[in-house]
């Protein structure tokens, strides 16, 4: 797949290939895949279970190495880097929004927002404002004192949602983030997710349901472990 640049990149794959041994014989898990991403877009890479979309999204996230090709994010070159250097970059440039929220039951709302700024060692004063400040961007200023329990499923997305900007990452990735939601919540997180699109924020969501990839305003593919560019979403 040819790259299709959008102005300025600060997001840029290049010949990405992903092998993993199986025994005698390695499997070519991602093929020659090239993607370009300008800040301020948000895209969906929309595949099948076993398409690839899930080790292409680690290698998004800096939580595993491609085998050979170039990754670089926000003008950062990531190859060859150690697993500290590369948890540096997912501390400084990543928010992580999975499919099942991931909070922690024993932490309130506010508690968990603070995590992150807890591990880069902002003092308590200060991240306690900013998971506040948070909360309420997400729409839970009345929930902040409530543990994961006490709280909806859709609710509980919003509070991991906020958990992931508060640290103020470059790029938002997003795994089945309505994956575990009904239809109508399904639909009130990604109203969210396109209001901090329209907001700047750069954000890569990981789906295999088209109608969650239509929230997005560009779409690739993945099939196999190759990508194609869909375009824009109305014209999936």
């Amino acid at each position: 797949m040819s790259e299709t640049v959008y102005g300025t990149p600060f997001f840029r794959m290049s010949r990405i290939n992903k092998f993993y041994q199986m025994g005698d014989e390695q499997a070519h898990i991602l093929k020659d895949i090239s993607l370009t991403i300008e800040r301020g877009e948000f895209l969906s890479v929309l595949g099948p279970s076993g398409s690839g979309k899930s080790t292409l999204m680690n290698i998004i996230g800096c939580l595993d190495v491609p085998t050979s090709g170039e990754y670089i994010l926000n003008g950062e070159e990531t190859n060859g880097l150690s697993e500290k250097e590369l948890a540096g970059i997912r501390s400084r440039e990543i928010g992580f929004i999975f499919q099942n929220h991931q909070l922690l039951p024993r932490l309130t709302a506010l508690k968990n927002v603070e995590l992150p700024l807890i591990y880069a060692g902002v003092p308590g004063r200060e991240r306690r404002r900013r998971a506040r400040e948070m909360l309420i961007r997400v729409g839970l200023e009345d929930r902040m004192n409530h543990y994961p329990n006490q709280l909806s499923g859709g609710q509980c997305q919003r509070v991991a949602i906020a958990r992931a900007l508060v640290g103020g990452p470059s790029i938002l990735l997003a795994d089945e983030p309505t994956g575990a939601l009904d239809q109508k919540t399904g639909r009130q997180v990604m109203e969210l997710f396109r209001e901090l699109n329209d907001e700047g924020r750069t954000i890569v969501m990981i789906t295999h349901d088209l109608k969650i990839a239509q929230n997005a305003r560009r779409v690739v593919h993945i099939i196999d472990g190759e990508l194609t560019e869909g375009g824009d979403a109305t014209d999936v």
